[in-house]
């Protein structure tokens, strides 16, 4: 029998590394996020109702890439365990647990008093059900896939005890199986409906605090308070059920109308404030604002390294200097987002502050590459060519995405950049499945991608070579670097602080070096509410959650 590690080393190895690099910024609020206003004693009752900007395309957590998806169903869907804003790891669904000290295999107690919304117990072999589930071809998993790594299988111990186990090792897994993506089903409902899971409402069952209800495409999504909750994580503020009655997500993408929505009081929380109207909402008696860095993935664009123009790794760099990125995101963001300088946020473990300035927007620089390159020749629009071929890039849009955070916008701002090196930038609305199509067959030039993870394992889902979407990764640069994979796979081998310190360093350098990634922005949660909302937090993966939340009367 192996030696293990205990939960509590474990969770004391990770906090030494991450409690001093997690920032917490947040305006008429306290240190953990919660209005601090009115009434300190929680009421239970009411319905809150909260605007989005963004509809997930898919419901199901096993499947979706989508954050919104796992913010939203984070109410529904209970996970192994909880980590709080240090970084430490706490009981959730699992009382304790063991971790090999080859971290090869992870051994969960599980809670004995635990039942899905179906009725459906929960054991281990519910564990099993949903992790192979997971991975199962026919769920087409991306990003839950790629959070169990080398998964090799679940072993049912005993009816509260479950074993996972990985052909590598993978440190990286608690942090894996305390987000949305890892949550648990009911094994009764992924055994019934599978295939409706995409669909949401009642087909999707989990143990957590809500229930999902309804959802009308388009609309809203409504989730209703589990009458039957007792078993909230340990980072919770109360035990039993859900103060709110119920939960209304409304789905409204427009910035002006989310944000018109809060201010006359149609919605209690509005998340995606836009950037421009900041100052109005901190203005407007009985509203407030909090807001948080995002930890993992900065809102990146990757460029393929493995097919024309940009096999040449000096047009890359052309592109990457030849964009003002800190004009253009200052402009577009009114100065609320910060430009990014790595592919991970100041709020990610082992992030390279070295690289802050760095790099800076060079166009001079830029021409000169792109002559070295052999792109010379200019066409009548301005374009530069070569053997009679303009230089041109394609960069696929999400059309359900288009207005998010106002990246059309800085999109429009970049072309114009690049066209004045002469590079043209084609940004086509594709709709999902033809977008997937473009991006995930390796057929663009340009993808734009951001991952909100609290783990610098977020740089192997980027660059390592496993990671290949063909594989049902999310690498985008197609490209095979030994030295990305060799340090990437070392990181996620181990949870030594020095190891780690070394190889993600060095990972962020070389991707910007190798101009396989411009990094554009770190996303910060600007979220208004109202006077109201008491209790709204935010959690490790910067999601709010809803369980702790009341509405004061006063």
């Amino acid at each position: 029998m192996r030696p293990t590690v205990s939960a509590t080393r474990t969770g004391r190895l990770l906090a030494a590394t991450l409690s001093s690099l997690l920032l917490l910024t947040a305006c008429s609020s306290g240190e953990d996020g919660t209005s601090g206003t009115g009434s300190n004693t929680p009421v239970q009752g009411g319905t809150l109702t909260a605007a989005v900007d963004t509809e997930p395309v898919s419901w199901d957590i096993h499947a979706s890439t989508q954050d919104v998806t796992a913010e939203i169903q984070r109410q529904v869907f209970d996970s192994l365990v909880s980590q709080d804003a240090q970084g430490k790891f706490h009981p959730w669904l699992a009382t304790k647990w063991e971790v090999a000290a080859d971290y090869k295999s992870y051994t969960f107690h599980l809670r004995d008093d635990v039942t899905f919304s179906d009725g459906t117990k929960l054991d281990a072999s519910a564990v099993k059900a949903n992790f192979d589930h997971i991975v199962a071809k026919s769920t087409k998993s991306l990003y839950a896939a790629s959070l169990l790594g080398p998964y090799t299988g679940t072993q049912v111990v005993d009816a509260h005890t479950a074993k996972v186990t990985f052909s590598k090792p993978f440190a990286p897994f608690l942090q894996a199986a305390g987000t949305t993506y890892l949550g648990l089903y009911s094994p009764k409902a992924l055994a019934a409906n599978a295939g409706k899971l995409a669909a949401g409402g009642p087909a999707d069952v989990g143990s957590g605090p809500f229930v999902f209800s309804s959802y009308t495409k388009g609309q809203s999504a409504v989730l209703t308070r589990n009458p039957k909750y007792d078993w909230g994580p340990a980072t919770a503020k109360h035990t039993g059920p859900a103060y709110l009655d119920k939960l209304v997500i409304r789905f409204l993408p427009t910035a002006s109308v989310r944000a018109g929505a809060l201010t006359s009081g149609q919605v209690q929380v509005a998340k995606a404030i836009p950037p421009q109207n900041v100052t109005t909402v901190k203005a407007t008696p009985g509203l407030s604002l909090i807001s948080r860095q995002a930890p993992g993935g900065n809102y990146n664009l990757w460029l393929n390294g493995s097919i024309a123009p940009l096999d040449d790794q000096r047009v890359r760099q052309a592109i990457q200097r030849g964009i003002d990125i800190g004009q253009d995101v200052k402009t577009v963001t009114f100065g609320q987002y910060p430009r990014a300088w790595s592919p991970i946020s100041p709020t990610t473990p082992d992030y390279d502050k070295s690289l802050e300035g760095s790099w800076p927007y060079d166009p001079k620089l830029s021409a000169k590459l792109l002559d070295e390159a052999g792109w010379t020749g200019r066409d009548a629009q301005g374009y530069r060519t070569k053997n009679g071929k303009r230089l041109t890039v394609n960069w696929p849009l999400l059309s359900i995405q288009a207005t998010r955070e106002g990246r059309d916008v800085l999109a429009q701002a970049i072309q114009a950049d690049l066209k004045k090196i002469g590079v043209e930038v084609k940004h086509p609305s594709l709709d999902l499945g033809t977008y997937n199509t473009e991006v995930y067959g390796g057929k663009a030039n340009f993808v734009d991608l951001s991952w909100p993870r609290f783990s610098p394992d977020v740089l192997w889902l980027f660059l390592n070579s496993g990671s290949a979407p063909a594989k049902g990764g999310i690498n985008a640069t197609f490209v095979k670097d030994a030295d990305l994979d060799k340090w990437t796979d070392e990181g996620r081998a181990t949870l030594d602080e020095k190891v780690h310190a070394d190889v993600y360093t060095k990972v962020q350098q070389r991707a910007v070096d190798l101009a396989l990634v411009v990094p554009l922005y770190t996303q910060v949660s600007l979220v208004g509410e109202s006077a109201k909302v008491k209790g709204l937090t935010f959690n490790a993966s910067n999601w709010l959650t809803y369980y702790d939340v009341w509405l004061d009367s006063k």
